[in-house]
């Protein structure tokens, strides 16, 4: 996927010598997390939002150069690289850098996301599925095998949680049949945390559950 053609070239990029007072402005007029700063037009970092409290109108940008955050992205920078870049600094806007260091725009998280959203992994019919298992012991392998053993086309997937060793995966199928699937997951000792509403495992479970509440009521 291509996202190049999403980079925003009209969005300021600030120099060392402007004031704060244009930078209090451009935060206050713009729901956007940070903003790139260069000096002799060079990328030489960002300000963030969150500091605007502490930006003095009559100081220059320059005066903030050791607080400033230092993330970016290349034009050539793919896009699963860029959303993780987006997440990991907490930021909706991403500076782009050129090939001697300029800043040639930005990437603004919605216009990604819209792409993403845009993906088979969306648009597709089928089912979701958010499965469980050890970091050790899980492989994307292994669960294309189990989807396709039942008849079914694995559409997409993709981490979603690590926590304490165990990773979270949350796939899309082909069916929104997901009976058969669901149980061979738990027989390769995935633990289940969603099928859409299609699981017999957990309607068996409230049955017995419904029928263990009237006989202790009885």
């Amino acid at each position: 996927m291509h996202i190049q053609n999403l980079i925003v070239e009209n969005i300021t990029v600030f120099k060392t010598d402007d004031s704060l007072k244009k930078v209090i402005r451009f935060f206050n007029g713009s729901a956007f997390s940070h903003v790139a700063v260069t000096e002799n037009d060079i990328f030489l970092g960002v300000l963030s939002g969150n500091d605007l409290e502490n930006f003095v109108e009559d100081k220059n940008v320059g005066d903030h150069r050791y607080n400033l955050d230092s993330f970016f992205v290349r034009k050539d920078t793919n896009w699963l690289d860029v959303l993780e870049a987006f997440a990991r600094n907490e930021a909706n806007l991403l500076p782009v850098l050129g090939d001697k260091e300029e800043v040639i725009g930005y990437y603004d998280l919605t216009d990604v996301v819209s792409v993403f959203i845009d993906t088979p992994f969306f648009t597709e019919p089928g089912g979701i599925i958010v499965v469980a298992k050890g970091i050790k012991d899980y492989s994307f392998s292994e669960i294309a095998q189990i989807v396709e053993s039942n008849n079914a086309r694995l559409i997409g997937g993709f981490i979603t949680d690590v926590r304490n060793d165990v990773i979270q995966i949350t796939i899309k199928i082909s069916s929104t049949h997901l009976n058969d699937i669901l149980q061979t997951f738990r027989r390769y000792n995935y633990n289940v945390l969603f099928g859409n509403n299609d699981d017999q495992f957990l309607e068996d479970l409230k049955q017995r559950s419904d029928y263990l509440d009237k006989y202790l009521n009885v």
